[in-house]
């Protein structure tokens, strides 16, 4: 791994969904950490701080505004930009991950061309 190559934290319950969002940031020269819920992102938050993170909305054990939320009282846990990954494109959905500290947010399915554009205008890119 290179020095300045960013890390991006990827949490969804979904396998396949992690693994098409890693083959698009490995293709954006992302390193790529997964979680399969809030709490796994948590503890690998905990063990080192990632540059962003790609999270889901709605998952089994901790959901992504709750695991949100958690990281944002983190020592370092103000640092990774978190990009939400949601279905609900419904505006009180999206105003709660805001307050919750989510920098920006993506609707499902997303494709290599929507994360490109978002994490270029959250200046990961």
């Amino acid at each position: 791994m290179k020095d300045n190559m960013k890390s991006c934290l990827i949490v969804d319950d979904s396998k396949v969904i992690r693994m098409v969002a890693r083959k698009i940031l490995q293709e954006l020269s992302f390193e790529t950490l997964e979680a399969a819920d809030g709490k796994d992102a948590l503890d690998s938050c905990k063990a080192k701080m990632p540059d962003a993170v790609l999270l889901d909305w709605n998952m089994p054990i901790m959901s992504g505004i709750d695991f949100l939320r958690q990281l944002r009282k983190l020592p370092g846990g103000e640092t990774p930009i978190v990009v939400f990954c949601t279905t609900e494109n419904d505006i009180e959905h999206i105003q709660e991950a805001i307050e919750a500290g989510a920098n920006e947010y993506i609707m499902k399915p997303f494709d290599s061309e929507i994360i490109q554009a978002k994490f270029s205008q959250v200046g990961l890119l």
